[in-house]
């Protein structure tokens, strides 16, 4: 029964921990989607910034080699033309976010542009993502401020000194290498608006969808706690009744023994308060001794239960008024054992099973059941012995008459070390000089088990 109450009440905490665990996932979770919103959300505006970006500037590339080459590429040859047709700057001009077209030789000379055309024929020093291009023969694009020397004019017509730069390699016409590059600049509004407007169309459908994620598994979680907690409530229901049933169930089981060990001393009437006396003593021994609480609890049902082994040993040997032959001592010595089986069963005198059981057993390793000799014997065992002892020396038994206190005490000292222990012999008479009348066997008895 205990350990049915035991593993309720530990039920019950496995589930106030499985709850709090819950919560802590629920909250780790936030953290997790958190987390992970934000990196996702980081990465796909970064892949839409730069799809954006090489979008534009393939169009814009295609748009302008369309116009220009024509008029500047002749037998894969890149010519200075400072001079186009007027209808060339108009195509140019119906792409309004271009705002300057360069073109470029690989050894850098600045063959043609719509912008400040005092540039054209002149030589520059080639680098950075123009240099690239031309060497690597790969298109480059980003969204930068002008601060070069030679982008003077270009800085003067967009807002901020922030362009759109485009630089494209200028094809052969079989494709195979860059016989020049474009350098293009564009007004970044448009394209700054659109990979905005993406954007926040992305970060609002991470955060809806995130949002959506957390709200199931937070009405998960919450039911799950819920009904975690339900349960909970329901096993600290059932262990308070089966504490209850088990308080209950411990109190008849006390009393039924009682009753029991009554009856082993009514079966004799020269025993007739021996338990209740030798539970007495045996207390009184024990506190002197400095046992522990829970030790002396134990010396208590075990004094008092100590013969309840004899309810087993029929009432013509108890009652036999001479001396007991072979097999009928035989029949009394199985009593402790007897008696420690019984009790055994009772999980409240669980500790006194061992006083019961070695009550018997001398000093000298030639008591029974089991021979034990010296410290091998429990302390509180040799104590009850010692009292049962003393309560058998001075009262009446059918064999023979009581021995005086001053007889008994005598016997007592003799056999100390050899029948009983020399502690429990010392701390009997400690006690015998605080509380003389206790051991007087005239003296009236009531103490109940629960004492």
């Amino acid at each position: 029964m205990s350990s049915r109450v035991a593993t309720g009440a530990s039920r019950a905490w496995a589930v106030h921990r499985s709850v709090t665990l819950l919560r802590v996932f629920l909250l780790a979770s936030a953290v997790i989607l958190i987390s992970g919103g934000l990196l996702l959300g980081s990465l796909l505006t970064a892949a839409l910034r730069a799809q954006a970006l090489d979008d534009k500037q393939s169009s814009m590339t295609q748009y302008v080699d369309g116009v220009l080459r024509p008029e500047l590429v002749r037998g894969d040859k890149v010519h200075i033309s400072p001079h186009l047709p007027r209808q060339i700057m108009e195509q140019l001009r119906r792409q309004t976010e271009i705002v300057s077209v360069k073109v470029w030789r690989p050894d850098g000379v600045l063959v043609w542009t719509n912008r400040a055309p005092r540039r054209i024929g002149r030589r520059f020093s080639i680098g950075g993502e123009l240099g690239e291009t031309i060497g690597d023969d790969r298109a480059h694009a980003s969204i930068s401020t002008l601060d070069e020397e030679e982008n003077l004019p270009e800085q003067q017509a967009v807002p901020g000194k922030r362009a759109f730069e485009v630089y494209a390699p200028l094809q052969s016409d079989d494709g195979k290498r860059a016989i020049g590059a474009y350098e293009i600049y564009a007004n970044p509004r448009h394209v700054q608006a659109f990979i905005a407007s993406r954007k926040r169309v992305i970060w609002f459908a991470i955060l809806g969808v995130f949002l959506a994620l957390y709200g199931a598994l937070a009405i998960l979680v919450r039911n799950a706690s819920s009904m975690l907690r339900r349960q909970a409530m329901t096993l600290q229901e059932r262990s308070r009744e089966l504490m209850d049933s088990y308080r209950r169930l411990e109190e008849s089981s006390l009393e039924a023994i009682e009753s029991l060990n009554a009856t082993v001393d009514a079966k004799d009437p020269y025993t007739a308060g021996h338990s209740a006396r030798v539970q007495r003593i045996a207390v009184a021994v024990a506190e002197e001794l400095g046992l522990s609480p829970h030790r002396i609890d134990a010396v208590r049902f075990g004094g008092l239960f100590h013969d309840i082994g004899k309810i087993a040993v029929p009432d013509s040997v108890l009652t036999k008024p001479g001396a007991l032959d072979d097999d009928e001592f035989a029949i009394v010595r199985r009593h402790p054992a007897d008696g420690a089986d019984i009790v055994s069963h009772f999980s409240r005198l669980r500790e006194a099973v061992p006083l019961i059981r070695h009550h018997h057993e001398r000093w000298d390793g030639k008591g029974y059941p089991e021979g034990l000799a010296g410290s091998d014997i429990p302390e509180e065992a040799s104590v009850v012995g010692l009292a049962d002892a003393w309560d058998a020396m001075t009262t009446d038994r059918p064999y023979r008459s009581a021995l005086s206190v001053e007889q008994a005490a005598a016997e007592v000292r003799r056999c100390r070390g050899a029948q009983f222990s020399p502690a429990a012999v010392d701390a009997f008479f400690a006690a015998f000089r605080r509380q003389p009348g206790l051991f007087e066997p005239d003296e009236p008895y009531q103490i109940a088990a629960s004492a």
